[in-house]
């Protein structure tokens, strides 16, 4: 058995001190030993390294020492402009961007308002590039309220989508205003990501029921995106509609739960709906989720869907195949998603920097 090579032990030992500092924001040489498990002459040698590189600096702080009490020990923690994640959402109230830092921290946002899903086009390089200029931004992640292509991150175009913004492209748009990657998904896939972590369970469906539909199955704890990214988009499954069966989109419709001119669901209007009528279209969804992907737990999330907790329940337990169904509980779940992706992707980019190329 070969032994480890020199440069692989610094390594290793470089991305400890490193995630060390991530999560504790400031500790001395000793304290990063103890944390890490390493001798505190290898810890005070990735340290050396770590701040050569840029990215660890001496805060500037000490501990007591001196006269008998030990010698005095420096603080350290991540350089200040090491660098921040974007955080990107597009949805019908707007674009909100997001920095944040490698400690989890919020370190800078702003949100504009759109009239139009046309707007977008336009509104997000903008609040992207005022974003940039002010921060030094690594890598974006952007949860958008449409279908995405999972190859490409473009949005798709589907019938019956309420929130139409177009092909866009924000790979394409964000790309040339920063030095690495755009990762793309849809806010269904992203909230369940935030439910993964809060629930522990590792599969289950989440369920979204708001002024669109959506769906994300989560399987042996990755979200499943299917061929083309489009797996979960359930607006056409067939279901129990007022008058028979019919798509689960047109359940709105026969109801006149729609927004004038368009098929997103006036959630006003439906808090007045029959509960019946409504749980039991959502029950037929749940059956062929359950079939399908027979998942542990059916989350149920958006801005109405929680409130017929009790009433799709009582549809569910009809069923022929028993399955738990519960509220969501992640507030912002989209935003929370991507943030902690956005989050896990700047460590490990940091982390590279360390290693070098």
């Amino acid at each position: 058995m070969t032994r480890p090579s020199q440069e692989l032990l610094r390594s290793i030992s470089d991305e400890h001190v490193l995630r060390s500092l991530m999560s504790a924001r400031k500790l001395t040489r000793a304290e990063l030993a103890v944390e890490t498990g390493l001798s505190k002459p290898t810890v005070s040698e990735s340290v050396r390294r770590l701040v050569d590189q840029g990215l660890v600096a001496d805060t500037g702080e000490r501990t007591p020492g001196g006269r008998g009490k030990g010698r005095v020990g420096s603080f350290y923690s991540l350089a200040e402009d090491i660098g921040v994640a974007l955080v990107m959402t597009i949805s019908p109230d707007g674009v909100t961007a997001e920095c944040v830092d490698a400690y989890g921290d919020v370190v800078g946002r702003t949100h504009h308002p759109i009239a139009d899903p046309a707007e977008v086009a336009t509104v997000l390089p903008s609040v992207a590039a005022e974003t940039v200029a002010a921060h030094n931004v690594r890598l974006c992640t952007v949860s958008a309220a449409d279908p995405v292509d999972r190859r490409t991150g473009r949005l798709v175009q589907l019938p019956d989508s309420p929130f139409l913004v177009g092909e866009l492209d924000p790979v394409a748009v964000l790309g040339p205003l920063l030095h690495g990657p755009v990762v793309v998904d849809n806010d269904v896939n992203w909230a369940a990501q935030a439910e993964h972590a809060a629930l522990g369970v590792a599969d289950f469906a989440y369920l979204f029921l708001g002024e669109g539909l959506g769906c994300a199955v989560v399987s042996d704890g990755e979200v499943r995106r299917g061929h083309s990214g489009l797996a979960g988009e359930i607006s056409h499954l067939i279901t129990a509609g007022p008058s028979g069966a019919t798509s689960f989109i047109e359940v709105f419709g026969e109801l006149g739960l729609r927004r004038p001119g368009t098929t997103a669901i006036d959630v006003a209007r439906l808090r007045e709906a029959d509960p019946v009528v409504l749980a039991r279209a959502i029950g037929g969804v749940v059956m062929a989720l359950v079939t399908l992907a027979d998942p542990e737990v059916v989350v149920i999330g958006g801005s109405w869907g929680p409130s017929l907790l009790d009433a799709i329940k009582d549809e569910c337990a009809r069923l022929p195949r028993q399955v738990d169904v519960v509220a969501a509980s992640v507030a912002s779940p989209s935003l929370t998603g991507a943030r902690a992706a956005a989050l896990d992707l700047l460590r490990t980019a940091l982390v590279g920097v360390a290693k070098g190329p």
